[in-house]
């Protein structure tokens, strides 16, 4: 298994968008990316939260390139737009950071009519990252770095909105297993492609890291914030891992995700269900 060092590097020449950087580990990320001089696109829903942390960010690093975008990716009509605004508005995009989550304790659907957890957790990033691929490819060699999870569960392909019986871990821990799925596909496509300047690498940055999610959801926490944003920025800035692409990692140690993001099969069925349900 690979396991390297944390690189500090100088991020003075790149732009990094970090969905879900408002709060928690997104936003500690993003406030970190920006310390190392990079461009930072802050995301979240509300407009007032997102341009509240774009100050503090300016005013805790110095850096005064922070950008604010706006956008609910509960609704695949905002994830498209988002995708155009930073595709209009910034010359290059460095490293995608899909970051943003929700866990939902009870079943609630998506403006698309889609089971929450499933929609923002993995559709909107898949959508959003294969929007922004030409972006990411002109702008080689850059990264995308999926925030997953260690709790995953085998996604059910005929019941992939849990309309049969739903739980919430489950919920969560199936939208995390199709990131990671996503996240080795499109590694091997974009290999198949040719691709050599863009990776794609999934994590479980820290167990139940202290943020207001995880709080609100087990009711106790067992890691720091610090840990899972140590773990996630070297994914984005080391420079051991340029050209690692397809890999999943357990904090800083590659790690092996349950066994259905393996399989060849089940991958294309949730890049085809992907691609039907986000209507590309």
């Amino acid at each position: 298994m690979l396991s390297v060092g944390v690189g500090v590097a100088d991020l003075s020449d790149k732009t990094v968008l970090v969905t879900g950087s408002t709060d928690g580990l997104g936003r500690e990320t993003a406030r970190e990316l920006a310390r190392r001089g990079a461009t930072v696109l802050v995301h979240g829903r509300d407009a007032g939260r997102v341009n509240e942390v774009n100050e503090e960010i300016r005013r805790d690093t110095g850096n005064e390139d922070v950008a604010s975008y706006v956008a609910d990716l509960s609704s695949l009509d905002q994830v498209r737009a988002l995708a155009d605004d930073v595709e209009r508005e910034v010359e290059r995009l460095d490293a995608l950071v899909n970051n943003a989550g929700v866990a939902p304790t009870t079943r609630e659907l998506s403006a698309d009519g889609y089971e929450l957890a499933f929609a923002v957790n993995y559709l909107s990033h898949f959508l959003l990252t294969v929007l922004l691929l030409p972006l990411l490819e002109r702008s080689a060699p850059s990264r995308i770095v999926n925030v997953a999870s260690i709790g995953q569960a085998p996604l059910d392909f005929d019941d992939l909105m849990l309309e049969r019986g739903f739980d919430g871990f489950r919920a969560y821990a199936q939208s995390k297993l199709a990131q990671i799925a996503f996240t080795f596909e499109l590694a091997e496509r974009l290999r198949e492609r040719g691709v050599e300047g863009v990776t794609v690498n999934a994590l479980h940055p820290a167990t139940l890291m202290d943020t207001k999610m995880v709080r609100e959801t087990f009711g106790r926490t067992r890691s720091t914030v610090e840990e899972g944003v140590e773990a996630t920025v070297r994914l984005v800035t080391d420079p051991n891992l340029e050209g690692v692409s397809g890999r999943y990692f357990d904090g800083l140690e590659e790690s092996r995700a349950d066994e259905q993001a393996y399989d060849l099969s089940a991958r294309a069925r949730l890049w085809e269900a992907s691609e039907r349900l986000t209507r590309r």
